[in-house]
């Protein structure tokens, strides 16, 4: 003990910082530096492994327009709207639903697909509602269901009123990017 004090001494309160200084080192570089180098070594051999992938493959611009113009392709023409709301109207007359008065309206925008937005208020049974919703999906591959709410007035009844938001896409109304 007589040793460690003489050696304190000779140090000095300088040379007592200085070694405290230095323990304190020895857990700050294993906690927080040593990671930090790991962290630091995987990025670097990910950039690595980029780098000698080579540059990613251009797109050619006609490869983009061929593929948007396939899709395109794939969704009726505008002027079937009349045709594509009669089936909506089979397919909810096959599930024996009762059809209101309900709204619609033609939202084209130049560049992209036309959307006809088609809100439907009907009554019928939770069974009833439900099969329409799925043949819609089914029948109607161009087809989404943005909403769908359901109402009952009573527990007890077994007819419910429910409201459905489709949406049926259309080509372009813009030809030179549907052909």
């Amino acid at each position: 003990m007589n040793r460690l004090r003489a050696w304190l001494a000779l140090l000095g309160p300088a040379g007592v910082l200085g070694l405290g200084v230095l323990f304190f080192c020895i857990p700050f570089y294993v906690s927080a530096l040593r990671p930090a180098e790991r962290e630091l070594a995987a990025l670097r051999s990910t950039a690595e492994r980029l780098h000698a992938r080579g540059p990613f493959p251009v797109v050619a611009a006609d490869q983009r327009v061929d593929e948007l113009r396939r899709f395109y392709a794939l969704l009726p023409p505008l002027d079937r709207l009349t045709d594509e709301l009669e089936q909506v109207y089979a397919l909810a007359r096959d599930a024996q639903l009762d059809l209101m008065q309900g709204e619609y309206r033609l939202e084209a925008r130049g560049m992209g697909p036309a959307a006809y937005h088609i809100t439907l208020p009907i009554r019928g049974t939770y069974e009833q509602v439900r099969a329409f919703v799925a043949s819609v999906l089914n029948e109607k591959p161009t087809a989404s269901v943005d909403a769908l709410r359901l109402e009952r007035k009573t527990i007890a009844e077994t007819r419910i009123e429910a409201q459905v938001r489709l949406t049926l896409y259309f080509r372009p109304l813009d030809e030179s990017v549907a052909r």
